[in-house]
């Protein structure tokens, strides 16, 4: 059995699972909005002191990609690419939708619509065992509207991060690249002005 560390940081939450090699899941939850930077590293040792690993034992890691918080993205992907580039450990991104859908029941089409604020939706369906379109932002009437009848529908921004960790074990890494999945372009833009060059004082 291939050991997993999972880690979520796109909701206000820290979770990390670890897939043990028995097949049997330890999981270390935090609910904080912000400040994951502090404590992600701490709560890795933690979950893998308790259970007799280090990192040395990993076999490969997975990533929430988002949608989600931009700090909390950063800071998760950016730990478990650093991680995967030290341990040379593939590492599997796993966009949150799909991450999120993985606990719905597997028989029915499934449509997870997530608040994104300022009255739109993030939204995609599922047909059972794989997405039926791409993740997308839309109004968030629209996106009640296009709910399938009789599907299972999820609000809720959590995954659960011990079914993350079942998924990554076996899933294809050319197939889920740890790249950042927003969506949404961030709020805070580059300055796009041209720079006023610097002239140097007379003598």
């Amino acid at each position: 059995m291939t050991v997993v560390l999972a880690i979520d940081t796109a909701a206000p939450r820290l979770q990390l699972a670890l897939l043990r090699a028995d097949g049997t899941i330890d999981t270390s939850i935090d609910d904080i909005a912000t400040g994951h930077a502090e404590i992600l590293f701490a709560r890795i040792a933690a979950l893998l002191a308790r259970n007799g690993l280090s990192y040395e034992n990993l076999d490969r890691i997975a990533m929430t990609t988002g949608p989600g918080s931009f700090t909390g993205l950063r800071i998760g992907l950016s730990a478990a690419r650093g991680l995967g580039l030290a341990l040379k450990l593939p590492v599997i991104g796993v966009p949150s939708l799909l991450a999120i859908s993985l606990s719905a029941p597997k028989n029915l089409p499934i449509a997870v619509l997530l608040d994104a604020r300022r009255e739109e939706a993030y939204f995609q369906r599922f047909i059972p065992g794989a997405p039926d379109e791409t993740p997308a932002i839309l109004p968030m009437e629209t996106a009640r509207g296009l709910v399938p009848p009789g599907a299972t529908l999820i609000q809720s921004p959590f995954v659960d991060i011990a079914l993350l960790a079942q998924f990554a074990a076996t899933a294809d890494p050319a197939a889920f690249p740890p790249a950042p999945c927003y969506i949404r372009d961030a709020d805070a833009k580059p300055q796009e002005k041209a720079r006023i060059a610097r002239t140097r004082a007379a003598s």
